[in-house]
């Protein structure tokens, strides 16, 4: 698949808050088009419309920390609030609790795991949003530099390398966490494990828009953009590390959506 079709896919798997946070591939593609013809060249002025190009990239990047930074300060305080959540009810109702109740315990913590479940697949999203925004530039790039002669891709990405979004290890971790706060505090016993499945399916599905069947995508799109290939490069993503590549064999045997 194309990239450009890749990220129009990717863009219309995301959150519909997400739609606009994404690289303006279209736009710039154009520019490298204008900069690489002769006869544009003469109209609008090579010197000109690769200057924009470039306050065009910068523009982007700026746009992708903003998005990226905020999402990132926004799960580390609900990271903690559901970590507080996850002590009060067993301070409360558990077994130990002040007011222990087993209905109580039970109802409160399959919350939780409900929103966790969300939280999860929602940070995941963000770190395909990196991916994929990494992966466009990079292209772009290669592009530019291909058509134009320029040298511009490798000063480019040393630079793209140091900037918030790309640096996903935070959000990578908070994603480890969340995944082993299911495994201890919601230990899923073989009998039950169906209906677990099917409650973290209603849980995650937002507006109509479900959640589940969009980190199933943004899993199998990182699966794609770091493996390596015939066109694995310098400039490409390593193999993907987070999350596991057997989560998303479990999240397609678990599926109710045919995953292709």
């Amino acid at each position: 698949m194309k990239f450009g079709k890749r990220l129009k896919q990717q863009i219309e798997e995301s959150l519909p808050a997400w739609r606009d946070k994404f690289l303006s591939y279209k736009e710039l593609k154009k520019l490298v088009r204008l900069i690489s013809s002769a006869e544009s060249c003469v109209e609008y002025g090579k010197a000109d419309v690769e200057a924009e190009f470039v306050l065009l990239l910068n523009n982007e990047i700026d746009k992708f920390n903003v998005f990226f930074m905020e999402q990132e300060e926004d799960f580390i305080i609900r990271h903690k609030e559901l970590q507080q959540r996850i002590k009060r009810v067993i301070e409360t109702w558990g077994p130990n609790g002040t007011k222990p109740s087993e209905a109580e315990y039970k109802d409160e913590m399959a919350k939780i795991r409900k929103d966790i479940v969300n939280f999860h697949g929602e940070m995941v999203l963000l770190v395909n949003y990196s991916n994929i925004n990494y992966t466009g530039l990079a292209k772009i790039l290669k592009k530019y530099d291909k058509r134009t002669g320029g040298l511009l891709r490798l000063p480019f990405i040393q630079k793209v390398l140091q900037q918030p979004f790309f640096i996903t290890d935070l959000v990578s971790k908070l994603v480890k966490e969340c995944e082993n706060t299911i495994d201890e505090v919601f230990p899923v016993e073989q009998e039950d494990e169906e209906e677990i499945v099917k409650e973290q399916r209603e849980a995650i599905t937002v507006a109509g828009k479900g959640i589940f069947r969009n980190t199933v995508a943004a899993l199998l799109s990182m699966q794609e953009i770091r493996r390596g290939s015939s066109t694995y490069g310098h400039f490409s993503l390593p193999p993907m590390d987070l999350p596991d590549s057997d989560l998303i064999q479990s999240f397609q045997l678990n599926s109710p959506i045919p995953i292709v």
